[in-house]
């Protein structure tokens, strides 16, 4: 019983499995077609040959899609990363099941040795692509305590959902827009801004998307016995950072990418 306790109270405390895909479909689709508008030529050349013609918008869902595979079940960690309040990314005890940071850091390594067996570096691939938006959701950079925002239960319109769904998929579908709208519409940056994203590391993109758990968690009070109210006053606040953390996500992704398969 005692030996039973202790691995309960470990997996709490090192790893929670989100009820959600992030970002949902459509939002990793959306990184990934912004990222494949920014490829290089020889990024796609690199890409195609590990995955034909399928694009980085299909790709993009794959790591979501093995979670029901029980073989694929140590993954699940490698989506977030946990920092206690008041610590940082350097102080904070990470998972040794690894995180998205590791996990980034890991199949990039893969992906650039070109000595590495194809499927491994096609799952590589794959796991990249989904990462890198992962990221930029800023509940995935989020709270153990809360499972990244899992167990903060509110209601959406009026329906019951949580507020790691909530950034998951309700703040992308609100406009009814397909990934493809989202990008033609949403998909575009400056010149300035590519280049000096593009310069940032995966410490800066945790830091940025914890800054913004401030304001994630103000959703306002509530009856003790209700769950609060999100709606059209929440929406207005975080629409524009949303389209922020996509667009940064997939200008990375493709700086990422172009680097990788850069000639050598």
């Amino acid at each position: 019983m005692r030996v039973t306790r202790i691995l309960i109270a470990a997996g709490l405390l090192l790893s929670w499995s989100p009820s959600v895909e992030a970002w949902g479909p459509n939002g990793h689709r959306i990184v990934g077609q912004i990222a494949e508008n920014h490829l290089t030529d020889a990024a796609r050349k690199g890409i195609a040959e590990l995955v034909g013609r399928a694009s980085l918008a299909q790709i993009s869902t794959w790591a979501d899609e093995i979670k029901s595979d029980p073989s694929w079940r140590h993954a699940s960690p490698w989506h977030y990363v946990n920092v206690p309040p008041g610590q940082t990314l350097e102080t904070a005890r990470r998972s040794p099941s690894g995180d998205v940071v590791e996990a980034i850091q890991r199949f990039e390594g893969v992906l650039r040795d070109r000595e590495a067996g194809r499927k491994e570096r096609v799952d590589a691939l794959r796991f990249l692509v989904h990462f890198v938006a992962d990221i930029h959701q800023p509940l995935h950079a989020g709270y153990a305590s809360d499972r990244g925002g899992n167990d903060i239960r509110v209601r959406w319109f009026g329906e019951s959902t949580n507020l790691h769904a909530v950034w998951d998929e309700n703040l992308v579908e609100y406009q009814r827009l397909s990934f493809t709208e989202w990008v033609r519409f949403f998909g575009h940056a400056e010149p300035g801004e590519i280049e000096a994203w593009r310069r940032s590391t995966i410490g800066d993109w945790v830091r940025e998307s914890r800054s913004m758990l401030p304001t994630v968690y103000d959703y306002g009070g509530s009856r003790s016995d209700r769950a609060p109210y999100l709606g059209y006053a929440y929406i207005f606040k975080h629409a524009d950072g949303v389209r922020l953390r996509l667009l940064q996500a997939g200008i990375r992704l493709s700086g990422l990418l172009n680097d990788i398969f850069a000639s050598p």
